[in-house]
């Protein structure tokens, strides 16, 4: 038989297309590229052309493709631990959390892997919060989300979801959660009540298309919550991390929540790690054996996630999002008229809304992979950027000039 490895290196990037629909279930719909190497912004296929990546992996690739530092902690800490569970303690985590404190300005993290096991443990903590603190009656808390979130695809998270393609034939849902237009002030008062345990949002949602509040919003929700004695839950597992020209989105209104959601760039696009991050009342709650994850927290995951860590802290990475974010964001405001008719940006992250007389937004996704750019689109006619933040100026210009030459061809 043909080592796997040796048989992916003679196969073409049609047949491992092919290959795919066939051993693969069909929950993606990729663009048709099969991605075979990458470095820093510029991906290759497996016949070698090259693109640059203005998608990042969702923000998961916030520090590039390969980024040095954060592949020698990595290849550093395989030489040495990888697991243990957390049935014994490991010489990584404490650091880890201890620098997760730091950045937040919160007390204490749970880790975990992916960003729906993030939120689905906040949904956990603030329920046993709830009744352990709040008082609230035994199976009667409440979690207050918003309209067109995006939290994960987990059947409890799907449940509260206004996308019916994510809900539809799932069923039944959870119950305790109550939805409620976006950057809607009244809206959230009047849903949250004595039961209410938490209010989950994201402060820029993503999938819905880069949907930034008004200003005052977050701040709005900060107050509300600590009116109502519930918890601020925000879910910045896209736009935390740098994304958005500050280590965290909220940091645009000087926000502390109760309770941060955070996950792939933690992972610096070589492992998958996330983490709930809180104080220590709220994430006091949990005894042992309440919750957990076998690879939460494990060694790997804590010296990259540190090694991430590392780079924020320099502040380079904000200041270049927040840079670079105005070159976007002039870039796109000149296209207005010309095939794009309206897109909102913060730092190095856009939703673009294209002319639906032009294309949809997986035809011009097409079209920009014919060019060298790889995008993606959500919702219809629109297109999402979120660049590495390691990309330069010249890069990020390149980029924008291809954009222009799909719309107007």
């Amino acid at each position: 038989m043909t080592a796997p490895t040796a048989q992916a290196a003679t196969r073409s990037s049609a047949e491992l297309i092919r290959a795919e629909d066939t051993a693969l279930a069909h929950n993606y719909h990729p663009l048709p590229v099969v991605v075979a190497r990458a470095e820093g912004v510029w991906v290759s296929d497996v016949e070698g052309r090259r693109y640059l990546d203005m998608l990042a992996g969702y923000s998961a690739l916030n520090f590039g493709h390969r980024h040095p530092a954060l592949i020698e902690a990595a290849h550093r800490q395989l030489d040495q631990l990888t697991l243990t569970s957390r049935a014994f303690h490991n010489d990584r985590l404490a650091g880890f959390a201890e620098g997760l404190a730091e950045l937040t300005g919160l007390d204490m993290t749970l880790p975990m892997n992916t960003g729906a096991e993030a939120v689905e443990s906040a949904v956990k903590v603030a329920r046993k919060w709830a009744y352990e603190v709040k008082g609230v009656a035994r199976d009667r808390a409440t979690v207050v989300v918003a309209a067109d979130n995006f939290h994960g695809r987990t059947t409890t998270i799907v449940g509260f979801s206004t996308d019916e393609v994510a809900r539809e034939g799932f069923g039944p849902f959870a119950p305790g959660f109550r939805v409620v237009p976006y950057n809607d002030l009244p809206a959230l008062e009047a849903a949250v009540d004595e039961t209410t345990a938490a209010v989950l949002i994201e402060p820029i949602q993503g999938e819905a298309g880069v949907v930034i509040p008004d200003d005052g919003y977050l701040a709005g929700v900060r107050d509300l919550t600590r009116r109502a004695n519930a918890l601020f839950i925000a879910d910045e597992i896209q736009s935390g991390l740098g994304r958005t020209g500050a280590t965290l989105a909220v940091e645009h209104e000087r926000v502390l929540p109760d309770v941060l959601l955070l996950g792939k760039a933690l992972g610096g696009g070589i492992v998958p790690v996330s983490a709930v991050v809180a104080r220590r009342e709220v994430l006091g709650v949990l005894g042992p054996g309440q919750h957990g994850s076998t690879f939460g927290g494990n060694p790997l995951a804590a010296a990259v996630g540190s090694a991430v860590l590392d780079l924020l802290r320099t502040g380079e990475y904000q200041r270049r999002a927040a840079e670079l974010g105005e070159v976007l964001d002039a870039g796109l405001a000149a296209l207005a008229g010309r095939g794009v008719v309206g897109h909102r940006s913060r730092g190095l992250w856009a939703g673009v809304d294209i002319d639906p007389a032009i294309g949809t937004g997986r035809e011009i996704s097409e079209r920009l992979m014919a060019e060298g750019v790889l995008v993606k689109d959500t919702h219809g006619s629109t297109i999402r950027l979120a660049p590495p933040l390691t990309i330069t100026r010249e890069e990020l210009t390149w980029a924008l000039a291809r954009l222009a030459a799909v719309l107007s061809a």
